[in-house]
């Protein structure tokens, strides 16, 4: 792949415009829309306006997911972009953080993609030199798009208005005053979108030099799948929370009867995208040396796991964001030199101690339930040995919550003591690690430029990116939407809720496990775990569920929704954020846990508030519950 160096100029350049080149077009010296549909050419341009409103994801500016799950911060009050302003509760109704519904304040304007979408749907059929099977795509695009955007809106606001057709330009004024629609009529037609584009979208992307990145029919299963999963979830599954959440005349938002066929519903979508996710080749991603490159068995799990996310369109991406790059300056501890200063990269933004709390130890178990893991004393300290060298320095001093732990904390987290494997070191008798202490080279050497928790986001940084004198080196990858793992672990939460543990549901989940090199659930808790029969219970094994999805999903953007659709996150979100001393130069004094910021997630966060002056423009609008 290749490799780009950068300096921190050229990498905000990069950035800004740096949208996949088939997405980054929009029509122009077009003087109406009936020249936009004329011929094929500008009628494809068209196509990628449709595409180019899918949100930033992964975006630490505009991903709603980014700091408001709990799993990063960043630093204050040098860092202000809206994604942090959200995590650290500023939100407000005069001008809304992240407003997709508007378009403004961070957020894309949702609502204007669905129009572009439906501008296409009336006009595809009239071009005159395009084959009838590529309009029928092409339209099939655009459904699951104005679907996907239906989608982004109800999982940030709840109840909608359902755009299905553009108004004429001569609409009344009661006309254009929209209402929103109960969450399940919402579903309902988002679903509706999905089933009549998937029979029209190709099985596989077969001109991957220019069509990565477009959609598939196993990847419009998958997200048909994920729909109905959060149509399942107790958030909108009968939420008796919203009992008095009603429109402006009276009718009710939410169905406030609970309906275990909507798990059912959703464990048969999960299993038909699965079936055709296989048949097009999808497969979970397992790392290759490359030749002459002889590796441990432990470097090779955590290179699974780390490229599972980082190797660009490999086989277990279900989607992609083409239109979405992952900040990697910004999440690299700043050198592994202290006598380096370079501006290129900084580690700014630092996975929380919660986040590290929640994988498990070696044996594939909590750290609290573990009968062999000391989770009284996992704050003393412990010397690296020769048994550890793969994963900690060699005679290293570093916390005790840093040794037997599983492969995705080592394959996801850097740590002070921590190996780096790659960086231009492929010999993994031969790695960098980090030193975050005060004085070394990834500690608090500038005010802004460290990380705020002492903890850095590996399983986001690219193995072959290389740290240079005074550039950054970085192999860019698209953002993964969709991995094959979510939809195994989606399917096995929706068959445990619909009819609770089996073996099946045991099989997908153990799936995900092996790759991590991790017993299967049921040997682990009957064998090490305190709570021996926990899995053997519904309830036991949604916990082991939800807990292996935030494990497997870490710094992907899912905890911040999946939090909210299980109704966990008035308890996860107002946990502490919290990491190190990271100021200390002494390891007993530097290993204090300390609090950095004291969220308040409240019962209305579970949706964003609609802007003020959209309720004053639109009288027929009703606003969040609590806003």
């Amino acid at each position: 792949m290749k490799k780009i160096k950068i300096s921190l100029l050229t990498f905000l350049a990069t950035v800004l415009g740096s949208c996949a080149n088939f997405l980054d077009i929009v029509p122009d010296n077009v003087a109406t829309l009936e020249n936009a549909f004329t011929m094929r050419n500008t009628a494809e341009r068209y196509l990628f306006t449709c595409y180019s409103w899918l949100p930033n994801h992964g975006s630490l500016t505009n991903d709603p997911s980014s700091f408001a799950g709990g799993e990063m911060w960043t630093i204050y009050p040098y860092v202000t972009i809206e994604a942090f302003r959200l995590a650290r509760g500023e939100q407000g109704i005069v001008s809304p953080l992240l407003n997709y519904w508007d378009g403004l304040v961070g957020g894309k304007g949702m609502f204007k993609g669905i129009r572009d979408c439906n501008v296409l749907l009336e006009n595809i059929h009239s071009v005159p030199d395009m084959q009838a099977d590529e309009k029928l795509r092409w339209e099939a695009e655009a459904k699951f798009l104005k679907a996907y955007y239906h989608f982004w809106l109800l999982r940030m606001y709840g109840p909608i208005p359902l755009i299905k057709e553009n108004l004429p330009i001569n609409s009344g004024l009661e006309e254009v005053r929209i209402r929103r629609q109960p969450v399940d009529e919402g579903f309902a037609y988002i679903v509706e979108l999905l089933d009549e584009a998937i029979p029209l979208l190709p099985r596989e992307i077969s001109n991957t030099a220019s069509e990565l990145g477009r959609i598939t029919a196993p990847a419009a299963m998958a997200i048909k799948a994920q729909i109905l999963l959060y149509a399942a979830s107790p958030l909108f599954n009968g939420n008796k929370d919203y009992a008095n959440f009603k429109d402006s005349q009276g009718n009710p938002f939410f169905d406030q009867t609970y309906q275990v066929e909507k798990w059912k519903k959703a464990a048969d979508a999960c299993r038909e995208a699965i079936e055709a996710a296989h048949a097009a080749g999808h497969r979970l991603y397992y790392f290759q040396p490359g030749f002459g490159q002889l590796l441990t068995d432990t470097t090779i799990t955590q290179m699974s796991i780390r490229n599972s996310v980082c190797d660009r369109w490999n086989p277990e991406i279900l989607w992609a964001n083409s239109n979405s790059l992952p900040n990697q300056p910004r999440l690299t501890p700043r050198t592994w030199d202290p006598s380096r200063s370079i501006s290129a990269t900084n580690g700014r933004y630092g996975p929380t101690l919660g986040l590290v709390n929640l994988y498990y130890s070696k044996n594939g178990v909590p750290i609290e339930e573990d009968k062999e893991w000391d989770y009284a004393g996992r704050f003393d300290l412990k010397v690296g040995t020769k048994a550890d060298k793969y994963n900690i320095k060699e005679g290293y001093t570093t916390a005790a919550l840093h040794f037997d732990r599983e492969d995705r904390f080592y394959a996801g987290i850097g740590f002070d003591g921590g190996i780096w494997y790659g960086q231009g070191r492929f010999d993994d008798n031969n790695t960098f690690f980090i030193e975050g202490k005060a004085g070394q080279a990834a500690s608090v050497l500038l005010a802004d430029a460290h990380s705020p928790t002492g903890y850095w986001a590996k399983k986001l940084i690219h193995f072959q990116n290389v740290i240079e004198v005074s550039s950054y080196s970085v192999v860019w990858y698209t953002w993964p939407i969709i991995r094959l793992s979510d939809l195994y672990l989606m399917y096995a939460e929706a068959r445990n809720e619909s009819g609770g543990p089996d073996a099946e549901t045991y099989q997908y989940i153990d799936l995900v496990r092996a790759r991590a090199a991790l017993p299967g659930v049921e040997e682990a808790w009957s064998t090490y775990s305190v709570k021996s029969s926990k899995h053997l219970t519904k309830e036991g094994l949604r916990e082991i569920i939800q807990q292996e999805r935030q494990i497997e999903l870490a710094m992907e953007g899912h905890r911040f929704w999946d939090l909210k659709r299980w109704k966990t996150a008035m308890t996860e979100l107002n946990k502490p954020v919290s990491g190190w001393d990271i100021r200390q130069k002494e390891a007993l004094a530097y290993y204090r846990e300390s609090v950095i910021f004291k969220p308040e997630f409240k019962q209305k966060d579970y949706f964003f508030p609609i802007r003020e002056n959209s309720l004053i423009e639109n009288r027929n609008l009703v606003q969040n519950p609590g806003w």
